[in-house]
């Protein structure tokens, strides 16, 4: 049986790096991120497709390498995200260029990826699409005001489609990784302690389990 396709987006470090590295073997990847030296370090590694680019900018060409090189697409995970500035400000402080640029990297460009993918995965009556999202979308903590929102907005986008899918045979899953130990996070909350947090190494197969 022909090896399914995932692609998955912010790719390069963290949790994105142990999803690449727990599909390797049965999956044919195409990997995306804005960091051009681990990235393609690591899809030489992985023997993966490599799209360099903020995915807010190059679904097309994501979308495009995977439909040209394997013709189909089985698996997309949209786990690159923006957190936005750092420290995270407060929402009445929040410049608001940084703020369309956080909706902009972690809600349209998910659903405009998906949107490039949806044709394949409807014509053959399978897929998958994940959303990472986080618990910041449903929880009011103090200065995560602009990425929980964006989250927020990813989490109810997901569930419109969902429904709108419904019978196609596409899957539209929501998945709350938790809190990692990651340079993400630490860029959020700069000098907290993280090292109690577990690893994306640790995670990622756990997620994978909860998508099968």
């Amino acid at each position: 049986m022909e090896k399914p396709v995932a692609i998955i987006t912010g790719a390069s470090q963290g949790l994105g790096s142990e999803l690449a590295r727990s599909l390797a073997k049965d999956y044919h990847l195409v990997l995306n991120a804005r960091r051009a030296a681990p990235l393609e370090a690591l899809a030489r590694e992985l023997g993966a497709e490599a799209v360099v680019g903020d995915v807010s900018e190059v679904a097309e060409e994501i979308a495009g390498r995977a439909l040209a090189r394997f013709g189909r697409v089985d698996l997309l995970i949209n786990n690159a995200s923006e957190i936005g500035p750092s420290p995270m400000p407060r929402l009445e402080d929040y410049p608001w260029f940084a703020l369309l640029r956080v909706f902009r990297v972690n809600v349209v460009a998910p659903l405009h990826l998906t949107q490039l993918v949806l044709p394949s995965m409807k014509s053959r009556g399978a897929g998958t699409i994940v959303n990472i999202t986080s618990d910041a979308g449903s929880n009011a903590y103090p200065g995560w005001g602009g990425y929980g929102a964006s989250k927020a907005a990813l989490d109810h986008a997901s569930r419109v489609l969902a429904k709108e899918l419904e019978g196609t045979g596409v899957r539209v899953l929501v998945v709350d990784p938790g809190d990692m130990n990651t340079e993400m996070h630490r860029l959020a909350e700069p000098g907290v302690d993280l090292s109690h947090l577990p690893s994306p190494a640790d995670v990622a197969p756990r997620l994978l389990r909860d998508i099968a």
